[in-house]
């Protein structure tokens, strides 16, 4: 089994998390390509949308990660991810969507201005004071989701879990990390003191601090380099006060939208 993966994306990182709690092995492979928009081959066979996460198993080519998720709920549903009533999963599955929409477009947002360099000056102070306090709203969401439970999913940790941790650690690297004494931040610590959860933060670590993304600031400006901006992501600029972000990025052809299928 492969799956394609770029370990600082937050939708492989919960697929790798999920696979290493059932202890059903895996390969990695990161797409060439995918920074400018010119992936190609088996990984775009196995997902037009050119996006990671996409799992290979067997004869069976999956993409999106709540469906490759659903995935391997159904083929090793031992132990399971998802809570036992229906009114939980359906709990667990509108947390990840609302992490996987909106929280994920925040943090995307202030990679793009610390990373890529999208925005400086006032533009650049706004659009991250924004993303702030967005994220300490959506941190007040959790924690009221969260309740007295010890994990999102209740007893156990779960399905809830591994989709919230990819992102409340992608916004403590940008300085927003859950208040501490919180209960959001005994949860944090309790989930990234788990083996899958810690493999899978490593991987995304040693990425992020050896070099491995380079200078994609320059890249980005010479065109080298092309972000996506798509559904909440492009919302969460145009709200956030970055217009002007995206407008250059078109001028300058430096990010790209979906790709059309053929």
């Amino acid at each position: 089994m492969t799956l394609w993966d770029h370990p600082l994306s937050p939708y492989a990182q919960k697929v790798k998390i999920a696979l290493r709690e059932k202890g059903v092995a895996f390969e990695t492979a990161v797409p060439g390509g995918i920074g400018v928009g010119g992936a190609a081959g088996d990984f775009v066979a196995a997902n037009p949308r050119a996006e990671v996460p996409a799992l290979i198993h067997d004869d069976v080519s999956i993409f999106d990660s709540t469906i490759i998720l659903e995935y391997i709920e159904d083929a090793w549903p031992e132990p399971a991810l998802l809570p036992a009533s229906p009114a939980d999963r359906a709990r667990v599955r509108m947390i990840e969507d609302v992490v996987d929409t909106h929280l994920e477009a925040v943090n995307w947002g202030l990679s793009e201005l610390r990373w890529f360099g999208r925005a400086k000056g006032p533009l650049g102070d706004s659009l991250a004071d924004k993303a702030a306090t967005q994220i300490r709203g959506y941190h007040a969401w959790l924690e009221r989701a969260l309740g007295d439970r010890t994990w999102f999913n209740g007893d156990a940790f779960g399905w809830g879990d591994l989709s919230v941790v990819p992102y409340i650690n992608g916004s403590a690297g940008h300085g927003v990390p859950p208040e501490a004494g919180s209960k959001l931040a005994d949860w944090l610590a309790r989930a990234n003191a788990r083996p899958s959860v810690r493999a899978t933060t490593v991987e995304a670590a040693a990425v992020a601090t050896s070099g491995g993304m380079g200078d994609v600031a320059k890249l980005l400006e010479q065109g080298l380099f092309k972000r996506e901006y798509r559904d909440h992501r492009l919302e969460w600029m145009i709200k956030s006060g970055g217009l002007e972000v995206v407008t250059q990025g078109m001028a300058k052809d430096n990010i790209r939208f979906s790709p059309d299928l053929a």
